[in-house]
C-alpha cells in the first residue's frame, strides 16, 4: 500500500494525535477531508468576494462533532493559501463580543494573537506583516527609483503614508495609521523598544490611554466598545500590505447562549447585530466572518441568536429551504452529517495514514471497515446522535490496539457477535447488497 499523496509524518502524528483526542488538527486537514464539496463552494465563493474587496458573514451550525470546526479550519488552511490573512479565535466565559469585564477586548486579542498567513500558519504574524510589508515597499521604492540616502528614506516614508491615508477616514483610522507610521520609523532607526510598543498597541495590550500616550503619543487604544472597528482597520490596512483580505472565525458561540444573565446575552447578541448589519449594508470591505455553532445556540427562542428578534428576523430561514432542499447562498449553512459512503472514504483515508505513520501494510480489508462503520452505526440512538468525531475516535482506537496487538483481528475487537446483532442477523449476502455502495 502506498498513497499517492503521502502526508509527512510529522503532519500525520499531528493528525493521529489530534483526532484520537476529539480535537481538530490545523494542518494536515487536506489528506482527510472528505464530503462538504457544497459548503466548501459557498464559502469559497464568499472569499473570492472579499478579494474584490466585499465583505460576508456566515454561521456554521451543526451538532457537536458535526464537522464545525474541522470545516472552518479547512477554510482557514485555503484562505492562508490563497493569500489572505486569517485570525480565529474560541469564545469562552473570558473571551464574548461584549461583557463587563473586557471579554470583548479578550476576544479581540485572542484574534490578533491568532493572526496567520501562508508564511506564518501557526499564529503570531503580526511582526512579521508589518516587516515584511516595510521590507517590500523599499525594494520596490529601490527599484523603481534608484534613490539613495535621505531622499530614499523620504520616499518610502511617503508610500508608507499613502496605505496609512487609506485609513484615516475610517473610524479610529487615524489612531491606527499614526501606528503604522510610527512603527516604519521604529524599524528604520532598528528600535526595538519601541517596535515592541507598537505592537502591544496593535494587540490591545495597553491598559489605559494615559500609558499609550507616554509611550507613543497616540491617545487612543483598543477597548471592549471599538475591537470590531480596528479588526475592520486591519483588513484594509492588510490589503494595502499586500494581502487579499482578512477572514475572521470565531468558534463555540455555545458559550453565549450558556451566559446565565439575559441583559450580557442580549448584549453580546446586539454586538452580533451590528458586524452582520455592517457587512450586509457595505461599510466593512475586504473582510468576511465565519462564527460555528450548534443548533440549539443559534434557534432556542430563549437563550439562542433567535432570541433577539432582530437576528431571527434576518436569520431565519424563508418558506421553501429544508432538510433536502438548501439555500447555500443563505447566512446560515447547517451541516448534514456525512454520509455512510463519506464515512467509508474518511476510515479508509485513516486507515492509510495510520499505516503509513507506523510502516505496516493496512490490515484492514474492505469488508472490516463496512464490518466497523456496521457496527458504529447500529448502535442505539446512533441514526440521531452519532457524530463523525466518535466514529473517527473509535476507528483510531481499533487502527491502535490492531498495530500493538497484531495477534488480534477485528472481529476480535469489535466482538465475534456484534456484526451480526448489529445487522439484525444478516447474511454474509445480504451484508455485502446492504453496504455494496462502499466498494471504491
Amino acid at each position: 500500500m502506498r498513497m499517492e499523496n503521502q502526508a509527512p509524518a510529522r503532519i500525520a502524528n499531528i493528525l493521529m494525535n489530534a483526532l484520537k483526542g476529539g480535537v481538530v488538527p490545523r494542518v494536515g486537514l487536506e489528506y482527510i477531508t472528505v464530503g462538504r464539496a457544497q459548503e466548501i463552494a459557498a464559502i469559497l465563493h464568499d472569499i473570492d468576494m472579499i478579494e474584490e474587496g466585499g465583505a460576508s458573514f456566515r454561521f456554521i451550525v451543526g451538532k457537536y462533532g458535526s464537522g464545525k470546526s474541522f470545516l472552518l479550519q479547512t477554510i482557514r488552511n485555503y484562505a492562508t493559501a490563497k493569500g489572505f490573512a486569517v485570525v480565529d479565535a474560541d469564545l469562552s466565559p473570558e473571551r464574548r463580543f461584549a461583557g463587563t469585564k473586557g471579554q470583548g477586548l479578550g476576544t479581540y486579542k485572542e484574534l490578533i494573537q491568532n493572526l496567520s498567513t501562508k508564511s506564518k500558519p501557526d499564529g503570531g504574524a503580526l511582526p512579521l506583516i508589518l516587516e515584511r510589508w516595510i521590507s517590500g515597499v523599499q525594494t520596490e521604492v529601490k527599484a523603481q527609483t534608484g534613490l539613495e540616502g535621505p531622499a530614499f528614506d523620504r520616499k518610502v516614508e511617503s508610500q508608507i503614508y499613502e496605505v496609512a491615508g487609506a485609513l484615516e477616514g475610517m473610524v479610529n483610522g487615524f489612531e491606527f495609521a499614526k501606528a503604522v507610521v510610527t512603527y516604519f520609523r521604529a524599524y528604520r532607526q532598528d528600535d526595538a523598544a519601541m517596535k515592541s510598543n507598537v505592537l502591544k498597541w496593535f494587540r490591545g495590550e495597553y491598559a489605559s490611554r494615559r500609558d499609550a500616550k507616554a509611550d507613543l503619543d497616540i491617545n487612543f487604544i483598543v477597548t471592549d466598545e471599538t475591537w470590531y472597528d480596528f479588526l475592520k482597520l486591519f483588513a484594509i490596512f492588510l490589503v494595502g500590505a499586500g494581502y487579499k483580505g482578512l477572514l475572521v472565525l470565531i468558534d463555540e458561540l455555545v458559550n453565549l447562549y450558556k451566559i446565565p444573565n439575559s441583559v450580557t446575552r442580549q448584549n453580546n447578541y446586539e454586538k452580533i447585530l451590528t458586524m452582520y448589519n455592517d457587512v450586509l449594508q457595505g461599510k466593512a470591505r475586504h473582510i468576511g466572518f465565519l462564527m460555528g455553532g450548534t443548533p440549539s445556540c443559534i434557534e432556542d427562542k430563549y437563550r439562542g441568536l433567535f432570541s433577539y428578534e432582530a437576528l431571527k428576523s434576518r436569520l431565519a430561514e424563508g418558506h421553501f429551504s429544508g432538510a433536502d432542499i438548501r439555500d447555500l447562498s443563505a447566512p446560515i449553512i447547517r451541516l448534514q452529517m456525512l454520509t455512510q459512503e463519506e464515512m467509508y472514504v474518511l476510515v479508509e483515508k485513516l486507515r492509510d495514514i495510520h499505516a503509513q505513520l507506523y510502516r505496516y501494510e493496512p490490515a484492514l480489508r474492505h469488508e472490516e471497515l463496512v464490518y466497523f462503520l456496521t457496527v458504529e452505526y447500529n448502535r442505539v440512538g446512533a441514526d440521531t446522535h452519532i457524530t463523525p468525531r466518535e466514529i473517527i475516535r473509535d476507528f483510531i482506537e481499533l487502527t491502535n490496539i490492531l498495530y500493538q496487538n497484531p495477534g488480534k483481528s477485528a472481529a476480535d475487537i469489535l466482538g465475534s457477535n456484534s456484526f451480526e446483532m448489529a445487522r439484525g442477523g444478516l447474511g454474509d449476502e445480504e451484508i455485502h447488497e446492504e453496504f455494496e455502495e462502499f466498494e471504491v
